[in-house]
């Protein structure tokens, strides 16, 4: 047979009836792969479209839940009822379209189906946060509205607040499960669009998580606290961190405030000197004795909150208020000059009785810096200036506090600058209340320090020298730590401290020593201890490189390693801890001290299983 003869021929070279011809052999083929073609178009163009209805979906249905959140807060409760029901609607659309049976053909595809599985996980997640958190969060709706929750005078509605509590705690939980959900999408491989959605929604879902676990504990807490059951007092101790103390700085004013009905009210301004030091000690314990007790932090107010356990500065304080007035106060309350001014950035600015304005600009430089040096000028007369500087920031207190009981522009804004206080550890609080600490234990207001055994690197710094050059001092702590494959592991903890102390002539209160400890002008001493992880123990301590001695003690379970360490102005000094700790389960903590600086926190430290 011929190499060129057709295949379909007979042995002969005649052509089989019926057999097609080489022209009609090639339009069949080309009807089949145009029919192919087609097909493949119509594919294309179902999947575009859909596409197209899947990301329209999806992004109606953020901004309809974004918005539903937006007019919670504000108060609309019919705008939140419609941005939810719309949210739902759009996610349910998305949903549908992502489950159909192409897209999940093409999920099961590895590799290839990455996105597509992803943006079926969101569908999901973006459908249960419509349903099962912006729906239900709309019918109690008026706890979650600052608007509605704060009257005039900032008195809070707390009935309703408690009447919303248990639908609040279901909510909460359901919208914790979803950011969960969320957290543990897979990624979209090589579609970047896919994942930059994917981060944006777990921000989403944790924020809403975040907000409505708040909002349940204050739920919980407040109504009783702010005196829906009857009246309540707290002791406020105003802290000025210019002199650090661990739960921030030294008590230099205090209030004594009143809560009945939601209502808030001042019922004494005080200055530290004013607390007498003929007080019954209060036990606390053998290992807080032995950290502290040298001190005698339960008797003397300056040295009241060396522990950053705040519940010990509240118990104290609780104490010497009981002695010297006779009244039990219901808890205590901390704040600093930092937090008023987040305050002060929501309220507005207050005028002072000689026509100064403070505001959230200035606050934090008058009551920590400038009026040392306004007020403190001839050292003969000091101890009457100084009463007149503590009168001063009395003052500044008093009316912070005035303006924050008195009528609200914006009450979002205000609890939003009290949110952001409390979450950098600037607003502590304690209740007398054992159901109340519990709750509140748990959260950033709590400030505590906790017992289990999971990996914590708390740096402390008390200033020792009796003076105000902590408003100078730049902090960088860093936590590294080894890997998880032994029973323990080898970490370190490096601190870096930095005087910026200017060249200027300060007072002796601000730049001296105390005892007049014979060290050059602008010198900051500081005890500097680190709580560190339950069972872990100090191998080294080293100042500069070179090794120190440490004074080693315990507290909550914790070992804690204290160095004196002196920072010479103008100078950076590093102190290293070098330690041999559990492998312990969980993840580091390394609890920031609220001083006037934003330190930089470093964290590398694997979480190890358990």
């Amino acid at each position: 047979m011929d190499a060129k003869s057709p295949n379909n021929s007979h042995s002969d070279g005649s052509i089989p009836a019926g057999a097609p011809t080489a022209p009609r052999r090639w339009t069949v083929r080309r009807r089949v792969l145009t029919g192919v073609g087609i097909a493949a178009v119509v594919v294309v163009a179902w999947f575009g479209f859909s596409a197209w209805q899947v990301q329209h979906n999806l992004t109606a249905a953020r901004d309809n839940a974004q918005l539903a959140k937006n007019s919670l807060l504000d108060g609309d409760t019919e705008g939140a009822q419609r941005a939810a029901a719309e949210a739902r609607e759009r996610a349910e659309g998305a949903q549908d379209n992502l489950h159909s049976v192409p897209w999940s053909s093409l999920a099961a595809v590895p590799g290839l189906g990455a996105p597509f599985e992803s943006a079926q996980q969101m569908s999901d997640v973006v459908v249960g946060l419509t349903r099962d958190v912006l729906t239900p969060a709309v019918d109690v709706g008026v706890a979650l509205s600052p608007r509605d929750l704060i009257g005039e005078g900032g008195s809070v509605q707390l009935q309703p607040l408690r009447d919303a509590a248990p639908a609040l705690q279901e909510t909460s939980i359901a919208a914790r499960n979803l950011a969960t959900q969320a957290q543990g999408i897979r990624g979209a491989g090589y579609l970047g669009l896919v994942d930059d959605a994917r981060s944006e929604l777990q921000n989403q879902t944790d924020d809403v998580a975040k907000l409505l676990e708040n909002t349940t504990i204050g739920a919980k807490v407040l109504p009783a606290m702010l005196g829906l059951d009857g009246p309540r007092s707290y002791f406020l101790a105003f802290q000025t961190n210019a002199e650090a103390r661990a739960t921030g700085g030294l008590v230099g004013g205090y209030s004594v405030i009143r809560a009945s009905d939601g209502k808030l009210g001042i019922e004494k301004l005080g200055k530290n000197t004013e607390v007498s030091y003929d007080k019954r000690p209060l036990d606390l314990g053998p290992d807080y004795k032995s950290m502290y007790g040298n001190y005698n932090p339960s008797v003397d107010i300056r040295n009241s909150n060396l522990s950053s356990h705040f519940p010990y500065a509240g118990r104290i304080w609780q104490s010497m208020w009981a002695q010297e007035s006779g009244e039990q106060v219901d808890g205590a309350i901390a704040t600093d000059p930092v937090a008023l001014s987040y305050v002060l950035a929501a309220v507005g600015p207050v005028t002072l009785p000689d026509g100064e304005v403070v505001d959230a600009g200035n606050v934090v430089e008058l009551t920590e810096s400038t009026a040392y040096t306004r007020f403190i000028t001839d050292e003969a007369n000091y101890h009457a200036e100084n009463a007149d500087r503590k009168e001063y920031l009395q003052t500044i207190a008093g009316k912070v506090v005035e303006k924050m009981t008195g009528k609200i522009e914006s009450p979002q804004r205000l609890l939003d600058a009290v949110g952001r206080a409390a979450g950098e550890r600037r607003i502590a609080v304690w209740s007398a209340h054992p159901e109340e600490q519990a709750i509140l234990a748990d959260t950033t207001l709590g400030y505590t320090v906790p017992q289990d055994p999971a990996p914590y690197a708390g740096v402390v710094i008390n200033n020792n020298g009796g003076n105000k050059l902590d408003y100078y001092l730049d902090r960088e702590i860093d936590y590294t730590a080894g890997d998880c494959t032994g029973d323990t592991r080898t970490t370190a903890v490096t601190v870096r401290l930095t005087n910026n102390t200017p060249d200027t002539n300060f007072p002796r209160i601000v730049a001296g020593t105390f005892k007049d400890k014979p060290l050059p002008y602008g010198t900051n001493v500081a005890m500097v201890s680190l709580l560190s992880t339950n069972g872990a123990t100090l191998t080294k301590a080293s100042i500069d490189g070179k090794q120190s001695f440490a004074i080693q003690g315990k507290e909550l379970g914790h070992p804690v390693f204290t160095v004196p360490v002196t920072i010479p102005k103008g100078a950076t000094v590093e102190l290293r801890y070098e330690l041999n700790e559990p492998t312990a389960p969980g993840e580091a903590r390394v609890p920031v001290q609220p001083l006037v600086d934003d330190p930089k926190v470093t964290v590398n430290a694997p979480v190890c299983d358990g």
